[in-house]
């Protein structure tokens, strides 16, 4: 029958010939809408991958007989298998992932042709069919393997799998996670409190008049209230400290006038017992000529006597004085070092307390992150320790390597992603 179509003789003839041509034009005019469909899939560029699906069709325009072989043997359904190639009849293995279906459907066209030694180039057909799938994991309710379509963005995906995972009937998470967030909310607060008095026993230590927010209570609007509380204590301790060493230096100040008024007193002394004891000689001289009274004699050495007494006296409270003096030096000292250990201890019990109250805080923090983890039911509750977070990322082929990919909910999704969910928490 093919020769008589060709040899336009017997059978057919001419209205036979104009027919077989115009069927042929017609599977000619199908084929390249097929092809055309393949081109609007190749315009996006899409690089094929392991698991990919292709619809293959292959046929063959013989110009030396105006007729179309149809290469059934090969059309069919082929996927991208791990090594990523496909295996055809004829042909073999072709390597398929990375490139293109334009490109698979003109190494098909040229691979017969060199193959069989065929004059015209058979024409290949390459639909991709279907999408290699997408995968889920993490705090999802169906973490699996699921069919990609175009437009399929991440929380799309999620929503496919079921959606974030919820508590099982009977489970409570919801409820933990707010007992531990409420512990937390103490816990914040004390440390916000104990972290301002740490920085103010550190500026007090060192002398400082007035002390710095510390920067991790920059952001929190109570830090202002705090400052402030802790900012009036410090003045009131330091005007305190300062009305008793000011005390101290006027005690200190007197006794030293006193001192020095008695060292007078001793200089004024001193004079009138020598006159009394020069006085008290020249009596006794002549007491012992018979020239002078005994009464006059005992006089004389009385009121030397009474001198040298209140020298005495003098001297003694001149020892008192410079006695209270050293001892209100000493007071000073002590004071000073009082204040220095009250304010190392005071320290001391602040950096506990907050060592205490970090592992508290950490505490309750893993409580509530295991609350999520079980149930991201419990990511609606917040207030202002912290907060539930959902975080999604992809794993995705770059340059034939693995990269995970940080992405919002609304990122579009290539064949092959992996998505991670993870409910966690961050503390503002």
């Amino acid at each position: 029958m093919k020769k008589r179509f060709i040899d336009g003789k017997a059978g057919y003839g001419k209205a036979g010939r104009t027919r077989a041509v115009q069927s042929g034009i017609a599977v000619a005019a199908g084929l390249g809408a097929f092809l055309l469909s393949s081109c609007i899939v190749s315009a996006d560029e899409y690089r094929l991958g392991v698991m990919d699906k292709l619809a293959i069709r292959v046929a063959e325009w013989q110009t030396a007989d105006g007729t179309i072989r149809d290469w059934s043997v090969i059309s069919g359904d082929y996927t991208v298998g791990p090594s990523g190639s496909i295996s055809l009849p004829f042909v073999g293995d072709m390597p398929a992932s990375g490139k293109t279906t334009d490109a698979i459907s003109q190494e098909i066209g040229s691979a017969l042709q060199k193959k069989f030694a065929l004059k015209d180039r058979p024409s290949a057909s390459v639909e991709l069919s279907q999408f290699r799938p997408v995968y889920l994991s993490g705090d999802i309710e169906k973490p699996g393997e699921y069919p990609f379509a175009p437009n399929l963005t991440v929380v799309k995906a999620v929503s496919i799998a079921g959606g974030l995972r919820r508590a099982e009937a009977g489970q409570r998470f919801a409820r933990d996670f707010i007992n531990a967030k409420g512990d937390a909310v103490v816990y914040m607060a004390d440390r916000a409190r104990l972290l301002v008095k740490q920085a103010r026993l550190r500026a007090e230590a060192a002398n400082q008049d007035s002390f710095e927010m510390p920067k991790e209570l920059q952001d929190k609007p109570e830090a202002k209230a705090l400052v402030a509380s802790e900012a009036a204590l410090m003045t009131s301790r330091k005007k305190r400290l300062t009305l008793q060493l000011q005390a101290l230096d006027d005690l200190r100040a007197l006794l030293q006038s006193e001192v020095e008024t008695l060292a007078k007193k001793t200089e004024t002394q001193s004079r009138q017992l020598q006159l009394a004891t020069e006085d008290r000689d020249k009596v006794e001289d002549l007491a012992e000529k018979g020239l002078a009274l005994s009464a006059r004699k005992m006089a004389a050495e009385q009121r030397a006597a009474d001198i040298e007494a209140t020298l005495l006296d003098i001297d003694t409270n001149s020892l008192k004085a410079k006695q209270d003096i050293s001892k209100a030096n000493q007071d000073e000292i002590t004071l000073r070092n009082d204040r220095d250990a009250q304010i190392a201890q005071e320290l001391q019990n602040a950096d506990a307390q907050l060592d205490e109250l970090n592992l508290k805080l950490a505490t309750s923090n893993s409580l509530m992150s295991e609350a999520l983890t079980q149930s991201t039911d419990a990511a609606r509750f917040d207030n202002t320790s912290g907060a539930a977070s959902i975080a999604y990322s992809i794993i995705r082929d770059v340059d034939g390597q693995p990269k995970e990919i940080p992405v919002q909910e609304n990122t579009a999704l290539q064949p092959g992603d992996l998505i991670k969910v993870t409910a966690g928490l961050y503390m503002r």
